[in-house]
C-alpha cells in the first residue's frame, strides 16, 4: 500500500506519511526491524543507531530527522507512520505524535481487512463463474455431441494432445463449437480438477486488456482501488481458454509470449514476478499465419500457439452431426419450456439437413429453441423457425398430356447437363408409365432452373428465385449445391 499524507492543526508545519505495509523495495529484515518498535521514536540522520533506518524510511538527503510512530491494532502491528517537519523534533514530540496518530492503527487495519475481503470476494466470484460454466452451459453443448460422427477426427486429435501441457490452437468458423473442443481438452487432461476459464479477447476494451488478463496493483491507474488478480492467476493449476486470440493488441501479445515461455507474469503497476501454472488453449476464426506474415500478429507468438493446431470443420461439412445435435437441443429446449423432451420428426430433419448453417452449431441451437417456442413447448415448428413455408399438400398428378410448344420454357430456362433431364418433356408427351417419369432430383433441378432463368440467377430479395419457389434462400443454395446448379451459369446465359 502506498503512503498516505496526514495533517493535523495541532502539529502545524508537520506532514505525516503512513504505510500499512513497508514499501516493496524493503527486504524482510528491514520490515521486521520496524515492526519490532513498540513506541514512537525520533530518528536522526547521523546517529549510528538510526541513520540506516532514516535512509530507508526517507532517502531524501534534505530530511534531518523524523518521528516514526508504530501503528497498532489490538496489540498487533498495523504499519508505521513517519512525520517530517521543516525544523527538528525533540523527545517531547514523541508522545504528542503517538497520541495524534493512535487512531490510525485501527483505521489502517480495517482498511487492510477491507481490501483483503475484496480480493477474496473477487476470487470466489471467479471460482463461482468457473463452476457454473462447468455445470451448465446454456449457449453451447457441454458434452461433445458428434464425437463418433463428423467430429471423430477432431476428437482423435484431442485424445492425442490432452495428456500433454503444450498449447493448443483451435481454428474454425464462428459458432462451430470451438469452446466445446477446448473443454474436451481440459476434461481429458491432468488439470481436469482445476479451473477452466474462458476469456473472449475480442470483448475486452483495448485499454483494459493487460489489467483483465494479467491483473493490476492498487493505485496503478485511476479507479484501481484494490489489487486484483487477472485471468491467468485465477486459472492457476488449470486451463485458460483464450477465445478470439487474434484480437489481442500487440503489446498484450508480448506479455502472453512471456507466460508461454517462462510461466511468469507481472501485474500492471507491479514489479514482483508472479509464477503461474496455466495451460493455454486458444481459438480464432481468422488466419493467424497470414496475420503474422502481414505483421498484424507476432510471429513468435504464432509459433508458440500453433504447436498443435486443431481444425474444427463447419457444421455444413459434417451433416451427420445435425440429427444428433438437433435431438440434443430439442430435448433441452423442451425440458426448459414445458418439461417434456421434444424430438425432431423426419420432416424436421429433412429441412435441417437441407439448410447450410452459416452460423454453425450456435445457429442450429437458436433455430431449435425458436422452433420449440413457436410450438408452445409441445412440438417443434421447424419450417417457421427456419423462415420457410410448410410443404404444400401432396396432390395426385393429372393424366399425362402433350405439352404444346408455345407453353414450353424457353431454351435458356433449362440449362440441364444430364441427358435424362433433357428428355423430361418427351417422356411426358408420349405413353407414360411409372418408369418413364423423371427422377425426383431431375424434377427439382428442372423446377429450380426455371426459376433461376426467370430471375437471371438472382436468389434473394423481392422477385428472387427463393421467393418464387417459396423456400428460404439458404435452403435453395444448399439444394443447388447438391444438384450441381451454379447460379452464375444463369447470369451468363442472359448476358
Amino acid at each position: 500500500m502506498g503512503p498516505r499524507r496526514v495533517a493535523d492543526a495541532r502539529l502545524p508545519g508537520v506532514a505525516a506519511h503512513a504505510w500499512a505495509a513497508p514499501p516493496r523495495s524493503w527486504d524482510a529484515v528491514q520490515a521486521d526491524r520496524l515492526r519490532g518498535w513498540h513506541r514512537a521514536r525520533v530518528v536522526r540522520r547521523g546517529d549510528p543507531a538510526h541513520d540506516q533506518v532514516l535512509r530507508l524510511l526517507w532517502p531524501e538527503s534534505g530530511v534531518r530527522d523524523l518521528v516514526a510512530v508504530p501503528l497498532r491494532d489490538d496489540g498487533q502491528g498495523a504499519g508505521v507512520a513517519l512525520l517530517v517537519a521543516g525544523g527538528g523534533f525533540s523527545p517531547d514530540h514523541e508522545a504528542r505524535c503517538a497520541a495524534l496518530l493512535d487512531p490510525l492503527g485501527p483505521a489502517y487495519a480495517t482498511d487492510r481487512r477491507f481490501h483483503e475481503l475484496n480480493r477474496l470476494r473477487e476470487t470466489l466470484e471467479a471460482d463461482k463463474r468457473a463452476l457454473l460454466t462447468r455445470l451448465d452451459r446454456q449457449d453451447i453443448v457441454e458434452e461433445v455431441v458428434g464425437a463418433d460422427a463428423g467430429l471423430a477426427p477432431v476428437m482423435e486429435k484431442v485424445g492425442q494432445v490432452a495428456p500433454t501441457d503444450v498449447p493448443v490452437l483451435i481454428f474454425g468458423e464462428t459458432g462451430a463449437g470451438k469452446e466445446v473442443v477446448a473443454r474436451a481438452v481440459h476434461a481429458r487432461s491432468r488439470r481436469a480438477r482445476g479451473p477452466m476459464l474462458r476469456v473472449n479477447c475480442g470483448a475486452i476494451p483495448s485499454g483494459l486488456v493487460d489489467s483483465e488478463l494479467f491483473g493490476h496493483e492498487r493505485g496503478s491507474f485511476t479507479g484501481a482501488v484494490a489489487s486484483r488478480p487477472g485471468w491467468f492467476e485465477r486459472a492457476d493449476g488449470g486451463t485458460l481458454f483464450l477465445d478470439e486470440v487474434a484480437e489481442l493488441p500487440l503489446d498484450a501479445q508480448v506479455r502472453l509470449l512471456r507466460i508461454l515461455q517462462d510461466g511468469v507474469l507481472e501485474r500492471v503497476g507491479g514489479t514482483r514476478p508472479i509464477h503461474v501454472d496455466v495451460r493455454i488453449v486458444a481459438a480464432t476464426h481468422r488466419n493467424l499465419e497470414d496475420m503474422a506474415r502481414e505483421g498484424r500478429f507476432r510471429q513468435d507468438l504464432w509459433y508458440r500457439l500453433s504447436v498443435f493446431p486443431v481444425y474444427l470443420p463447419p457444421l455444413r461439412e459434417r451433416p451427420r452431426d445435425i440429427p444428433e445435435l438437433a435431438a440434443h437441443f430439442a430435448a433441452r429446449a423442451g425440458k426448459r419450456l414445458g418439461g417434456v423432451a421434444l424430438v425432431p420428426s423426419a420432416a424436421d430433419l429433412e429441412l435441417l439437413l437441407a439448410y447450410d448453417w452459416p452460423g454453425n452449431v450456435r445457429e442450429l441451437a437458436a433455430v431449435i429453441e425458436r422452433a420449440a417456442i413457436l410450438g408452445d413447448g409441445k412440438s417443434l415448428d421447424i419450417p417457421k423457425a427456419l423462415g420457410t413455408r410448410p410443404p404444400r399438400p401432396s396432390i395426385p398428378p393429372p393424366a399425362p398430356v402433350a405439352i404444346p410448344a408455345s407453353s414450353r420454357l424457353p431454351e435458356a430456362s433449362a440449362p440441364l447437363s444430364s441427358q435424362r433431364s433433357s428428355q423430361c418433356p418427351q417422356r411426358l408427351s408420349g405413353e407414360v408409365g411409372l418408369s418413364a417419369l423423371p427422377s425426383l432430383d431431375d424434377a427439382i433441378r428442372e423446377h429450380i432452373s426455371s426459376a433461376l432463368s426467370l430471375t437471371r440467377g438472382r436468389i434473394e430479395g423481392r422477385g428472387g428465385a427463393a421467393e418464387i419457389l417459396a423456400v428460404n434462400p439458404h435452403t435453395l443454395r444448399s439444394r443447388m449445391r447438391r444438384l450441381g446448379l451454379r447460379w452464375a451459369r444463369f447470369r451468363e446465359s442472359t448476358g
